[in-house]
């Protein structure tokens, strides 16, 4: 008789309980697998994200260095160009106007025994005197300053505008003595009228930089009749050191516009007897039409400044 096999339904029952729990925990392991699987995909995202946009923040601040660079560069050769009162190559010819201003504000002709003397021609250009003074200056190898005075460089025509060409590419200073030269536009009633006066001298800057050249500008100026003639001057004071100018007078002359007419032999003598004991002398003289023993003269003015050891300088 065959002996009958008893199902273990509780054995059973038990072996599926743990197929379940398995099943489960392996559902638990692979939702936390994908958990963390998309974390890290997320997480390696916004790595990526981020060095992205490091990459071009760090391309940007390149771009904005190199245009500054660029800027910089641009801003050099354009100054590079610029001509202040003198163009390159003459700079050695050349002494700071503001000290000179100083010095004679104060009336301090001193230098330690070193000898400085600026010749300085007003109310050119003119198409008879300027030639012979220019002439002068070459053969005897100094510099000057032309204080220019607008309304004679157009009376002058081509002529005279060629003339201030050929000054300044000598390595004479330009310098603004104003277009008018109206002492009742620029001082009505002996008071300075500022927006007069400034207006009169741009327009000889305009008309200095259409034969110059757009680099050309001068700092420096001669007021007509000279600084210490009028009143109000404060006000012209203030803009001159606001925009780092300045005003020149004078602290000899050799009185070519000063009473009665005089030969070149007297004009020699005015400038010894007014630059004596003087260690910086800034010697008016007048290039303008009429000066003609001032043209003379000159060669003379040269000779005693350089015999007394005197060097030459420019103003700008």
């Amino acid at each position: 008789m065959r002996r009958k096999n008893n199902i273990n339904f509780s054995s059973k029952r038990r072996k599926k309980g743990l197929d379940v729990k398995k099943g489960a925990l392996l559902v638990v392991v692979l939702v936390m697998l994908i958990g963390v699987g998309f974390k890290g995909v997320t997480a390696t995202t916004a790595f990526i994200e981020e060095k992205r946009q490091e990459k071009i923040e760090m391309q940007k601040k390149a771009e904005a260095e190199r245009l500054e660079e660029e800027r910089k560069r641009k801003e050099e050769e354009e100054a590079k160009k610029k001509m202040v009162g003198v163009y390159h190559e003459a700079k050695k010819y050349t002494y700071d106007a503001r000290k000179i201003q100083e010095k004679l504000a104060h009336y301090d002709y001193s230098n330690n025994g070193k000898k400085m003397v600026f010749l300085t021609f007003d109310d050119g250009s003119s198409t008879t005197v300027t030639p012979e003074i220019l002439k002068a200056l070459k053969e005897n190898d100094v510099r000057a300053t032309f204080f220019v005075t607008g309304e004679n460089i157009e009376r002058g025509g081509q002529k005279a505008k060629d003339l201030i060409k050929e000054s300044f590419e000598y390595g004479n200073a330009i310098a603004n003595h104003s277009y008018t030269h109206d002492y009742k536009v620029l001082y009505p009633g002996r008071t300075l009228n500022l927006d007069n006066f400034l207006a009169d001298f741009n327009k000889t800057d305009e008309l200095l930089k259409e034969i110059l050249g757009p680099y050309f500008s001068t700092r420096v100026i001669r007021c007509p009749g000279g600084h210490m003639s009028w009143k109000g001057m404060d006000q012209l004071d203030n803009y001159l050191d606001e925009n780092n100018m300045a005003s020149i007078d004078w602290n000899a002359l050799i009185a070519d516009a000063e009473g009665k007419k005089k030969n070149a032999q007297e004009l020699l003598d005015y400038a010894i007897n007014t630059s004596q004991g003087k260690d910086i002398v800034v010697l008016l003289m007048h290039d303008t039409y009429g000066k003609e023993e001032t043209a003379k003269a000159l060669p003379t003015i040269i000779k005693y400044f350089k015999d007394n050891g005197y060097e030459f300088k420019t103003l700008s």
